[in-house]
């Protein structure tokens, strides 16, 4: 909330910069009951341009616990009707929706960079992955499946079947705006709920053009509501509502914990996707460009802002200089610059605040630590860079295992090379975080890949390639403290958003008990 509040407030005393140059600003609304309203506090906050604070990008409602009300009454009114709307047929609207975002893709992107910062090709893979999301998703209303089993009695049929959990609340992330609101909303709504949605106070526009391509679809109102805001007093209404059966929560770790206490008081369902700290292990038979190209483009992508993000590089010995030398070559090559500009390979991060959290682990890695500082480590703020957020893609070297820089979530363009000397000291250094989200391995050796495969506690692992790179039709998630188990994408996320119902129908014509009465073989 106070990270939201600083940035419209610094936005207010820029606005006149500039302004007589630039359109009017749009004004937005929530969705409710099937229609845009205004917020009952009348208030508004401004989505700005991470890479230019002056431009303007929209103002939004700025939400109460009454606005979540009204939401969460909606959504209830809409719950029947939805539930009872054929799985096939709610599939065909969400088709229907694949298609629209297919057709506005270009757009979505646009806006994504301007409201986010990445870089424009890594907001049109946002976008793709919400299309990929809803098209795979969408499939799924013929494929609800549960099963048949035999009964321990006879003239006994024994099955189970999905059923919706009810009204879903859903608290989604800045770094990736469409795709994650995606992840939760579209198996949501397939399973048969009806859900309350909050985004990012820092890019609300991309859930906004979501929820709109939506009601284009034909999906009912009041089955999707959009609500925008800050996390107090929204999100933890949200939270506390007592309606809302389940609460899907990405974000961060120590916010999570916040949500997972709220649910467990009044006994509801909580998904939380969390932090994480993930490594790349280079080994010294490893194609060392092609382990480069897969570190930059996993350290740097999304500027760093990716629980995915491959923050530490786990490198043997043998290879370590020449990994080092060859890395910082490349990281220096990188240009820095607004994500619209198809010539920038780093955008901003997002707003004031991650600029002064990555800056403080930047001096904790100089100064505490003791790390070596290889290149970057400065914050950009002259000629293109004045108004926005950027800072150098880094990299530190000569990183132990226990410093804080190798500990730590920066999230951020930050990352450091630590030194192994076999395999079982990278396992052991890339298991030795709190997180496991995504870890990786570069080697030509089979029985290395399948070692490190087996031995890496976490819910992703890749083989000679970046720690970046879902898709949609595999389970998404980590081990301890990245999440609490559940996992999105793939079927697996239906899991989620539904729960199991066993049924039993006896036509024997008389009392059987299981597990009681005796049951007489045929001769």
């Amino acid at each position: 909330m106070a990270q939201a509040k600083k940035a419209v407030a610094r936005t207010s005393r820029k606005r006149t910069i500039g302004s007589a140059l630039r359109a009017p600003v749009k004004t937005y609304q929530n969705y409710i009951g099937g229609k845009w309203i205004a917020s009952e506090s009348g208030e508004m906050f401004e989505n700005i341009n991470p890479a230019d604070t002056r431009d303007i990008i929209g103002r939004f409602p700025l939400s109460n616990s009454d606005d979540v009300n009204a939401a969460v009454n909606a959504a209830q009114g809409a719950f029947d009707r939805w539930r009872h709307t054929p799985a096939p047929r709610r599939a065909e609207l969400l088709f229907r929706l694949g298609e629209i975002l297919m057709s506005n893709k270009d757009r979505y992107a646009a806006e994504m960079t301007r409201e986010m910062g990445k870089v424009l090709k890594e907001a049109g893979g946002d976008v793709q992955e919400a299309i990929d999301c809803t098209y795979f998703t969408a499939g799924e209303g013929r494929r609800l499946h549960g099963y048949t089993t035999p009964a321990e009695m006879p003239d006994k049929f024994a099955m189970c079947v999905r059923q919706p959990v009810g009204l879903c609340g859903l608290i989604t992330p800045w770094n990736f705006p469409m795709a994650i609101p995606s992840w939760k909303l579209i198996p949501a709504l397939i399973c048969g709920n009806t859900v309350v949605i909050k985004p990012a106070e820092d890019t609300p526009l991309s859930t906004y053009n979501l929820v709109k391509a939506c009601e284009e679809a034909g999906i009912p109102s009041g089955v999707v509501n959009l609500v925008t805001g800050y996390g107090e007093p929204v999100g933890a209404a949200m939270t506390n509502h007592t309606a809302l059966r389940l609460i899907a929560f990405t974000g961060s770790t120590e916010t999570g914990r916040t949500v997972a206490s709220a649910c467990a008081e009044r006994n509801a369902i909580c998904s939380l996707e969390m932090g994480g700290k993930n490594a790349i292990i280079i080994m010294e038979d490893a194609d060392i460009d092609l382990a480069i190209e897969g570190a930059v483009w996993g350290a740097f992508g999304t500027s760093g802002q990716r629980c995915t993000a491959s923050s530490r590089l786990v490198v043997h010995k043998k290879v370590y200089r020449q990994f080092v030398k060859k890395l910082v070559e490349q990281v220096k090559a990188l240009r820095v610059g607004n994500g619209a500009d198809p010539r920038t390979d780093v955008g901003p991060v997002i707003n004031s605040d991650a600029v002064e959290k990555i800056m403080g682990y930047i001096q904790i890695g100089r100064n505490e630590d003791g790390a070596t500082l290889a290149c970057g480590g400065k914050r950009l703020s002259r000629g293109d860079y004045a108004h926005g957020y950027f800072i150098e893609p880094t990299v530190f070297t000569d990183v132990a295992a226990d410093m804080r820089i190798a500990q730590e979530e920066i999230f951020g363009p930050v990352t450091s090379v630590i030194p192994a000397n076999s395999l079982e000291d990278a396992i052991r250094i890339a298991n030795g975080v709190r997180y496991g989200l995504s870890a990786a391995i570069y080697t030509q050796n089979v029985n290395r890949a399948f070692r490190a495969m087996n031995e890496l506690y976490t819910g992703i692992f890749y083989v000679n390639a970046s720690t970046i790179g879902a898709e949609v039709h595999l389970p998404f998630g980590g081990t301890k403290a990245t999440g609490n188990g559940h996992r999105e994408a793939g079927t697996q996320v239906l899991d989620i958003f539904s729960e199991w119902k066993s049924i039993y129908v006896d036509f024997s014509g008389k009392l059987q008990r299981a597990q009681i009465d005796t049951v007489e073989s045929s001769q």
